[in-house]
C-alpha cells in the first residue's frame, strides 16, 4: 500500500507530478458568484433601460451620472468580462492542447478583456463626471 492512503493517483502520475493543481475549487467558487453578481447586476440594467427606453440622449446622460447608476454600470462591466474571461479559461484548458497556443491565447483574453472593462469604465466616468 502507498505511504498515504487518501492518495488516490496512479504512482506514475505521482512520480510525474501530474495532479491536482488546487486551484480549481477557487476557479469554480469565483466563476459562480460572478454569475450570481451578473444575474443581480444584468436584472438592475434591464430594469433601468427598459425603464427609459424612449428617453432622449440628455435624460440618459444624466441617468448615467447619478453615482449609484455609475457605480453599478462599473460593477457591471468588471463582473461581465471577469465572468467571460473565467468561462474562456476553462474552453481553452479543456480544448487546446498546444501549449504555446493556450498560452497565447490565454494572455490575448486578458488583454482584450483588461482593455474592454478600462474603456468602458473611461466612457462611464466621463459621463457621470460630465466631461
Amino acid at each position: 500500500m502507498s505511504a498515504n492512503a487518501k492518495d488516490l493517483r496512479h504512482p506514475l502520475k505521482r512520480a510525474r507530478g501530474l495532479g491536482s493543481a488546487q486551484f480549481g475549487v477557487s476557479h469554480w467558487w469565483t466563476q459562480r458568484t460572478t454569475a450570481t453578481g451578473l444575474v443581480v447586476l444584468g436584472l438592475w440594467f434591464v430594469v433601468l433601460v427598459l425603464g427609459h427606453l424612449h428617453s432622449d440622449y440628455a435624460t440618459m446622460r444624466a441617468v448615467v451620472a447619478r453615482p449609484w447608476n455609475a457605480v453599478l454600470l462599473i460593477a457591471f462591466l468588471i463582473t461581465m468580462f471577469w465572468h467571460a474571461v473565467l468561462g474562456l479559461q476553462v474552453v481553452i484548458e479543456d480544448y487546446v492542447h498546444t501549449r504555446w497556443k493556450e498560452i497565447f491565447l490565454m494572455v490575448a483574453i486578458k488583454f482584450i478583456a483588461v482593455l474592454s472593462v478600462l474603456g468602458g469604465t473611461l466612457a462611464v466616468l466621463r459621463i457621470a463626471l460630465g466631461a
